[in-house]
């Protein structure tokens, strides 16, 4: 470029990046017991290999995915003493919530009042808690937080 062009405003990022989290791998002590209750209780589609491809384009889910480290001895995963939780985006919180009290789950806390959505927590059979978000309207927007 030379003294008098004028810059551009973005630049392409280079090669050799991340551009997504691309899947969530985890152990299991029973993994068809397992996927079988993630398909009956939450609803995720479970595919003759074992696993479910979620779509990050569906209508109401954020633009992104959320990764974040938490201190070894944060509380914020209790009850569950596993090293990380899920989250999964929800379109309806009270509607999925009433699903899954119906099939016996029981919601161990709920807070309407985040302005980043609705969130409710739940535990899976083999002690993981998951996270169940429903976005901000805002959230679920076309912008990154």
């Amino acid at each position: 470029m030379s003294a008098t062009a004028t810059p551009t405003t973005a630049e392409e990022p280079a090669p050799g990046r991340i551009t997504g989290m691309g899947g969530i791998f985890f152990k299991s002590e029973d993994p068809a017991a397992l996927a079988a209750w993630y398909s009956d209780v939450l609803g995720i589609n479970v595919e003759s290999w074992g696993g479910a491809i979620l779509p990050a384009d569906a209508p109401g889910h954020p633009p992104y995915t959320v990764w974040g480290p938490f201190k070894a001895d944060t509380d914020y995963f209790q009850p569950s003493t596993r090293e990380f939780m899920l989250n999964f985006a929800v379109d309806d919180l009270d509607a999925f919530i009433a699903r899954i009290e119906a099939k016996g789950v029981t919601i161990l806390k709920r807070d309407d009042s985040d302005p980043n959505g609705k969130f409710a927590w739940i535990m899976d059979p083999q002690g993981l808690k998951i996270e169940l978000w429903q976005p901000a309207a805002s959230e679920s927007s076309d912008q990154t937080p």
